[in-house]
């Protein structure tokens, strides 16, 4: 069976590679930030700085790595044609490369690194009202939860599958959106919005249920396809069957995935947690010890 329009052969493991197609959008947004990014650690270096390596694996081979292989392997090639490798895409660049693009810490390494001048003009971005209302918790958490909700049940979905500009926003939407959560909650960076570590973690907890919820949903489509999103687009490449089994793996893997990253994201937050609350320990010992040393007439 073809798996597209264009004559795509039936999707496989080694699709992903043989499949491949590279667009210059995707490779502008993988290039550009990883030149900036290898830079700056090239200045920090050769001033004497360090720089964990840690971050920077996070940054270029598992953030921008990750958005490589959703938007340039086979992934790519097949994402307007199954909804399964659709649901994959969707899930990588918003759940997976945003993670590790925040575990680079990159605004971070550009405040170190910056002129004066630029520097300036980033550090009043991230000052701004703007940039507070848009990554106040509630809010990037309502984004984050309500907008796969209104993409897959509007016919935002289906207009995306048909408009290559409309598609490649998708894609910055969901790095957006995904970024717009995360960031803030991993407390590396110097963002806005970052709130306690209790807080953070019932961000995350909260979202379970609604990924799970959505995922059901996506999932309940029947045998006689009602409920097929994107009947029109899907229906004349598959027809019925494989239709409405491609929506059922998607809507698995929304759930499934989902679930996943949100627990191991959840033991992340827990990590930290406890490691903010040794160091305040150990500071609180310090001031103690300091104020008995002070205190006590035999130590003078």
């Amino acid at each position: 069976m073809l798996a597209h329009g264009e004559g795509l052969p039936e999707f496989g493991a080694l699709s992903l590679f043989t499949q491949s197609r590279p667009a210059l959008l995707p490779l502008l947004l993988v290039l550009v930030p990883g030149a900036l990014y290898a830079y700056g650690v090239s200045r920090l270096r050769t001033r004497g700085d360090a720089w964990p390596v840690g971050r920077t694996l996070c940054f270029l081979v598992g953030g921008l790595g990750t958005i490589a292989v959703a938007t340039m392997s086979g992934l790519a090639a097949y994402d307007t044609s199954l909804f399964g490798a659709h649901m994959v895409q969707h899930m990588l660049l918003s759940m997976v490369a945003t993670v590790f693009l925040a575990l680079g810490a990159p605004v971070t390494l550009a405040l170190r690194t910056l002129p004066s001048r630029p520097r300036a003009v980033l550090m009043s971005v991230l000052h701004s009202r703007v940039a507070k209302v848009a990554s106040f918790p509630l809010i990037a958490w309502v984004l984050f939860v309500a907008s796969p909700f209104a993409l897959y049940f509007s016919g935002w979905y289906e207009a995306t599958l048909t408009s290559p500009l409309l598609h490649e926003l998708l894609h910055l939407h969901f790095l957006a959106v995904g970024a717009l959560f995360f960031w803030p909650l991993l407390g590396i960076d110097p963002v806005p919005g970052r709130s306690s570590h209790p807080f953070r973690m019932l961000l995350v907890a909260a979202t379970l249920p609604f990924h799970a919820f959505l995922g059901v949903a996506i999932m309940s489509v029947e045998p006689d396809g009602r409920g097929l999103l994107a009947a029109d687009h899907y229906l004349p490449l598959h027809g019925l069957e494989e239709s409405v089994f491609q929506q059922q793996l998607g809507g698995g893997l929304l759930w499934s995935s989902g679930d996943l990253v949100g627990l191991l994201f959840l033991g992340v937050l827990l990590t930290q947690w406890m490691r903010a609350s040794e160091r305040e320990a150990r500071r609180e010992d310090r001031r103690l010890d300091r104020l008995d040393a002070d205190s006590d007439p035999a130590q003078v």
